[in-house]
Order: structure tokens, then C-alpha cells, then sequence
């Protein structure tokens, strides 16, 4: 459960953009998308892998 104390005088907008930024960090949303369906484990791996090589090609791009 998140709790979220509001400030005196600090405005709902505030309090909300907090909110939401803390429920983000949880991964509650991104761990209910991954249980909406059964991935095997291999393919689950697979798809991690390709996301890290794909992340080292951005990222050996940028530095030349």
C-alpha cells in the first residue's frame, strides 16, 4: 500500500504527480501486464536479450 502524506498547503496536482511517481517505482502496473498471460521462460529470456543487445547498440552509437 502507498501512502503519501500532503504537505500543508501543498496543492492535489503536487501530491498526485508524487503519487503517481512512487506507484511507477513499485512496478505494480508492469508485473499486472506481465501475469495478464503465461510467457514460457525461454522466451522470456530471449526477449531480454534482445532488449540488452539492442540497448548496447544505442549506447556504442553515441560515444564516437
Amino acid at each position: 500500500m502507498i501512502i503519501i502524506n500532503v504537505k500543508d498547503n501543498e496543492s492535489v496536482d503536487k501530491a498526485l504527480k508524487r503519487f503517481k511517481k512512487k506507484f511507477e517505482r513499485t512496478g505494480v502496473l508492469k508485473q499486472l501486464r506481465a501475469r495478464t498471460f503465461f510467457q514460457k521462460p525461454s522466451v522470456t529470456k530471449r526477449k531480454q536479450k534482445e532488449r540488452a543487445v539492442y540497448k548496447q547498440q544505442l549506447f556504442a552509437t553515441d560515444n564516437y
